[in-house]
């Protein structure tokens, strides 16, 4: 066989590439580091600083520190004056890393990324044997890197999601009564129940750590009056619905076909569900091109989703690029006539479905 040609100015584009992403990671580490010191707030709270008085205020070691923000002074997420030698926050930058209020804050959810990289033995053998790795199996930074990575958009996006839905703004501001399966920490039930005070919120997941935290959130923010959190799978919860909600989850699962149907069985007469998926064009050659998410996405869910599909029975594993073209199919076999995209953003598509 002869070698292949190698063209250079090709490989060494690539190694660009490479190194690009390297830096990437690094950066999404040095982000998850700042937020677990507590150094983003530290430097919100101060002003521009040096990197001694940082690091006296935020009790860690002062070499240490001042290398961190070399490293992200060099990556343009903290400002330095060289000729003062301050490090300092611009606003964007703390509504990014040091506000947790902020709808722009993600500086927690990389939790999740560190999580693929602690978990590699696990999903190094699910892609060996049988493809299996089930979510609760995971380390607990993926939970708590998954409520930080989604919490912030919901806050921001779901009111209006949900007044994009036929007739459902006006049933849950009389009352009403909502499910949120798959509620992992609470962060989506716990807007819905902030947006519209008279509704009624129950959280359903099949991981009780997660329904602990959840129930802790709850109370954190005021809510527990009009919440409660239940250890169920998406096929074993009781009760009738006028709005059902799978946030981000439905292609995590087994069977989101015997779930689908579970959810028809549980709405009310004109009940609604509300579907929330990672952002997702649909034929996979398309989606490949044309999807700047679709590298992260197939990414993680190669890693996480569709294990956790195939840990389950049925293992449909739709993945979290299955596209709303294939998620229709879905609620079509389990017998929903009405099916729609109520709205979309970058990171989600927002779909109705109705009997």
């Amino acid at each position: 066989m002869e070698a292949a040609v190698v063209d250079e100015t090709r490989l060494e584009e690539l190694m660009g590439q490479v190194v690009g992403y390297m830096t990437g990671g690094a950066m999404c580490f040095g982000m998850w580091l700042g937020d677990e010191l507590g150094l983003y707030g530290v430097l919100t709270d101060i002003g521009p600083t040096t990197a001694d008085e940082l690091a006296a205020k935020a009790g860690c070691h002062p070499r240490l520190v001042r290398e961190w923000l070399d490293g992200q002074v060099a990556g343009g997420l903290v400002a330095w004056d060289a000729d003062h030698d301050t490090y300092a926050l611009t606003p964007e930058a703390t509504m990014a890393l040091a506000d947790e209020g902020s709808p722009a804050f993600v500086a927690r959810a990389m939790n999740a990324l560190g999580s693929l990289f602690i978990d590699l033995p696990k999903v190094t053998e699910a892609f060996r044997s049988d493809g299996a790795l089930s979510w609760g199996d995971h380390h607990p930074c993926l939970f708590s890197g998954t409520e930080w990575l989604f919490r912030a958009g919901y806050r921001a996006e779901l009111p209006g999601w949900i007044s994009a839905l036929d007739g459902v703004e006006e049933t849950l501001t009389g009352g009403g009564t909502v499910a949120d399966v798959g509620c992992g920490h609470g962060a989506s039930a716990i807007v819905v129940a902030q947006s519209f005070p008279h509704a009624r919120v129950t959280g359903f997941d099949f991981h009780g750590p997660s329904v602990e935290t959840a129930r802790t959130r709850a109370l954190e923010a005021g809510v527990a009056d009009r919440t409660r959190f239940e250890v169920a799978d998406a096929k074993g919860y009781d009760g009738t619905f006028d709005l059902i909600c799978f946030f981000d989850c439905l292609h995590d699962m087994g069977d989101p076909v015997g779930i689908a149907r579970h959810a028809r069985e549980h709405l009310a007469d004109g009940g609604t569900v509300l579907l929330v998926e990672p952002f997702a064009i649909d034929g996979r050659a398309a989606n490949i091109a044309e999807n700047p998410m679709a590298a992260l996405l197939y990414t993680a869910s190669s890693s996480i989703c569709t294990p956790n599909s195939l840990s389950q029975e049925v293992g449909l594993g739709l993945g979290a690029q299955a596209g709303e073209a294939r998620l229709a199919e879905v609620f079509e076999e389990a017998g929903f006539s009405s099916f729609r995209r109520a709205a979309e953003t970058p990171l989600n598509l927002v779909l109705e479905a109705k009997v």
